[in-house]
């Protein structure tokens, strides 16, 4: 059987609130998190993603209240991210009501932590954040970036997914930080740099402003696809996504409300 395609909204939470820019600056405010997640839930979306942008750069652990209350007011699928570093984070997290933890900065700085939360709680938990960009000294010609997007790991993005797959994440979230926001559409190259290198599942990020670009990024490669501001600003819903995706053939879930 088919794996259906999942469409993700992205809650980036800046403060308690949701927030969109362009390659992460000129924040704009989007909304409540909880308000905005229920409303995904009904409009028929996969997962929701919650992603503390600020929480590694303040070196500070994700707002847990917001997570806990997000959490009630969904039926699907959560992850978060942002600040977490520890397999007492994830477990925090889970306690609040995260299905899943997506974990970024530290991963980088410490790898090993990798293994010691998929040993404590599986590999199904647990997701890969990779934040990155081009950058033409890397042998896959993309680098990984950290801290929100604020720092170059000097790290080959390709070779990190990799290895993050050999430590035992379950699954990449790839996020491109030039396409980030610019609605110019998925990096597919990156994707599909990125697909042949590892075998689970993998979502694409950054960049999507037509229903076509969520066609283009499963033809590359991408097992599920995950935007932000086209959903928060009324661009594009994920049931325009979904009839897009399913008229190319691709199978998804079909949203059971009206959207």
């Amino acid at each position: 059987m088919t794996v259906a395609v999942r469409v993700i909204p992205c809650l980036d939470v800046h403060a308690g609130r949701v927030v969109k820019g362009v390659n992460f600056t000129q924040l704009r405010d989007a909304g409540d998190p909880v308000e905005l997640a229920a409303a995904y839930d009904a409009a028929g979306a996969d997962e929701v993603t919650f992603l503390d942008i600020s929480a590694s750069f303040e070196g500070r652990e994700t707002t847990r209240d917001v997570v806990s209350r997000t959490a009630e007011t969904v039926f699907i699928p959560l992850t978060v991210g942002g600040g977490v570093s520890s397999v007492d984070d994830v477990d925090a997290l889970l306690r609040a009501g995260a299905d899943k933890a997506a974990i970024n900065t530290s991963a980088v700085h410490r790898p090993e932590v990798i293994s010691e939360i998929t040993r404590r709680f599986g590999n199904q938990v647990l997701v890969l954040s990779v934040d990155a960009r081009r950058e033409a000294d890397q042998p896959s010609g993309f680098g990984v970036t950290t801290h929100g997007g604020r720092k170059s790991a000097d790290l080959d993005a390709v070779a990190w997914a990799r290895r993050g797959v050999e430590l035992g994440v379950g699954e990449i979230l790839l996020n491109s930080m030039d396409a980030d926001g610019t609605t110019n559409g998925f990096d597919v190259e990156m994707i599909a740099a990125v697909r042949e290198a590892v075998d689970v599942p993998l979502i694409a990020s950054g960049g999507a402003g037509r229903a076509a670009d969520f066609v283009a990024a499963v033809e590359a490669g991408a097992d599920a696809v995950l935007a932000a501001s086209v959903f928060h600003f009324g661009t594009l819903t994920i049931a325009e996504v979904k009839s897009a995706l399913a008229a190319a053939g691709h199978p998804v879930r079909q949203p059971t409300a009206t959207t």
